[in-house]
């Protein structure tokens, strides 16, 4: 984090200490000191086998064996992607390093590292950060990453601008074009889950039953399934994408890059018990409160749609040539054809097929 490469000291090997914070509880930002702040992720960030120069210089360098580099970026902003009342600041780090590293993985490459850019209000605790630094090295652990760098400012909301890197171990890029007729496709991880989750907040339903507590996690902390990436490309996938925006939305990105129709088998889509309770719960909140519309569409309906369209889940469909023996993790839920767009049993998907920044809907 370079503050400009977060300014303290972090080469490989070195051993590093945090300040002195005393009682991160009662501190605040403004207490600390960017440069305060800067030494103290230093140490909360650890370095990985493949940092060269780390933490405390203008720029991190990172060692890639392969010679290539995937790079990503995304943004994790305060108020549109999580809310503080909502998700802890480690659900946070999760997240912010999980949607990198599984563009990352999209690719076929093993994710390597992170840089971090976190703006933040001047009265956020210091523990809020620590705790956010800690988020952030599990889910890197977890994908096998590490955090190198980045920067840090003042704002009034939380936000991360968070790019991920990834080593390809000699293979191919996997690309969205690639994908042709006769392809299989299928996807790895869970779909609509975590569009679940964000509906059982946004009904106050999160409860202690264990259905609401991991569809909350999947939207607070996704997990995507980061060694499928590599294992995919190892496969011959022909095209792969992160389930980011939505199963038919980022579908769609495929076909049209591919010059293709992808249809998809609605029987192989179809939600199950947990999504469909979920929905249930969700349409009953509903119909109690006066500030919504009563009128909700049946839970099943519902539960298909955040399967279709939900997003956030941050698991991984590829197309693989025909006759390609698939892994268990990996579900085939439809084929390529000539053709253009994605459809749903033959038809088109009635709904928007998932997020748009930018769209008036």
């Amino acid at each position: 984090m370079t503050g400009e490469n977060l300014r303290r000291s972090g080469r490989r090997g070195s051993q590093r200490r945090g300040p002195d914070l005393g009682s991160e509880d009662s501190q605040t930002l403004a207490e600390v000191g960017e440069f305060g702040l800067i030494t103290a992720l230093s140490a909360w960030l650890p370095a990985g086998p493949r940092t060269l120069v780390g933490i405390g210089d203008d720029a991190a360098v990172l060692a890639v064996p392969d010679g290539r580099v995937v790079a990503t970026t995304d943004f994790l902003i305060e108020g549109r992607h999580f809310r503080r009342e909502w998700a802890s600041a480690a659900d946070v780090g999760h997240k912010a390093a999980a949607r990198s590293l599984a563009d990352c993985a999209a690719m076929g490459a093993e994710p390597s590292a992170l840089l971090v850019a976190l703006a933040a209000p001047p009265d956020l605790p210091v523990s809020w950060a620590r705790e956010l630094a800690e988020g952030l090295a599990a889910e890197c652990a977890r994908g096998g990453a590490h955090v190198i760098g980045g920067d840090t400012a003042r704002d009034d909301h939380v936000v991360l601008a968070v790019t991920g890197l990834g080593d390809l171990a000699g293979r191919a890029p996997v690309l969205r074009s690639g994908a042709g007729p006769g392809d299989l496709v299928a996807v790895a991880g869970p779909l609509g889950h975590a569009a679940a989750g964000l509906a059982l907040l946004e009904a106050g339903l999160t409860g202690d039953r264990l259905v609401a507590r991991d569809l909350v996690a999947a939207h607070l902390r996704p997990a995507p399934p980061y060694e499928a990436g590599p294992e995919a490309a190892g496969l011959g996938a022909t095209a792969m994408i992160d389930v980011s925006d939505g199963l038919l939305a980022d579908l769609g990105h495929v076909a049209a890059a591919s010059g293709v129709r992808i249809d998809l088998d609605s029987a192989a889509l179809r939600p199950g018990d947990r999504l469909v309770a979920a929905a249930s719960a969700v349409a009953g909140s509903r119909r109690h409160s006066v500030r919504t519309d009563p009128v909700t569409r049946p839970a099943d309906a519902e539960a298909l749609r955040w399967v279709m369209s939900g997003g956030e889940d941050h698991s991984l469909a590829a197309a693989f040539p025909a006759g390609t023996r698939l892994p268990p993790r990996w579900k085939v839920i439809g084929t390529v054809a000539g053709g253009h767009g994605v459809l749903v049993d033959g038809q088109p998907w009635a709904e928007p097929p998932g997020w748009d920044h930018f769209s008036a809907c």
